[in-house]
């Protein structure tokens, strides 16, 4: 799936251009689904543009002992983990570190899940088309973490919505999901960072108002 290699202006810019490519789920009975904390100003832009409900949905990434910024695998909800075995394997990993690593992550997600929600009731998917959406895709191990939770929460149909990755994680993704939407693909990727102009780290309180304002504009559009 090769596209064009682009540069976005920012995380707003991203959601704006792939909400474009995404037009054939507008005014549909969708449910947008924010990857925390860089994915969710992406997805708020989706889920603005299309008219349709905005959530975020907690992934952990595994990091390698003393290389945190290496994936060893995730954790999502719903008691869900994905291990990199050719890594561990190869990094000489053991069982004990792992399962240090996990205990750690999941203190983390149980936070985030509390402070992201508020007094909101767990999402359900059951059976709705849900869109899966981050700021790009590196190696795929937080999205396929998403994506095996969603699975086992029996959401309908799947779509995972990005602005940047490379081809061949796209491609490792394609038959795990229905529909998968990149803007860009490009053949040298490095780091997700390089593809964007403006790049800051998305805080807590960030995403939180994200939310907010996505709940407030669902709401009014309700009462009208």
């Amino acid at each position: 799936m090769k596209e064009l290699d682009v540069n976005f202006k920012d995380r707003q810019e991203a959601g704006q251009i792939l909400a474009n490519k995404l037009s054939n789920y507008a005014k549909q009975n969708v449910i947008v689904l924010g990857l925390p904390r860089g994915g969710v100003p992406v997805a708020f832009e989706v889920a603005k543009a299309l008219k349709a409900t905005l959530d975020v949905y907690v992934v952990r990434k595994l990091g390698v002992p003393g290389h945190e910024e290496l994936a060893m695998g995730a954790i999502a909800s719903g008691d869900v983990r994905i291990l990199n075995k050719p890594a561990i394997a190869d990094l000489l990993i053991s069982e004990e570190e792992i399962e240090a690593e996990t205990r750690k992550e999941r203190e983390e997600l149980k936070r985030r899940e509390l402070l992201y929600r508020d007094d909101r009731p767990p999402l359900d998917v059951t059976n709705r088309t849900v869109i899966l959406v981050d700021d790009g895709i590196a190696t795929g191990s937080t999205i396929k973490a998403a994506i095996a939770a969603l699975k086992k929460q029996k959401a309908g149909r799947i779509v995972v919505a990005v602005p940047v990755a490379p081809a061949s994680t796209i491609e490792e993704i394609k038959g795990d999901v229905d529909e998968v939407i990149c803007v860009s693909s490009p053949e040298f990727f490095y780091a997700i960072s390089l593809w964007y102009d403006e790049f800051p780290q998305t805080s807590d309180e960030e995403v939180r108002e994200l939310l907010k304002k996505a709940e407030m504009k669902e709401e009014t559009a309700v009462a009208v």
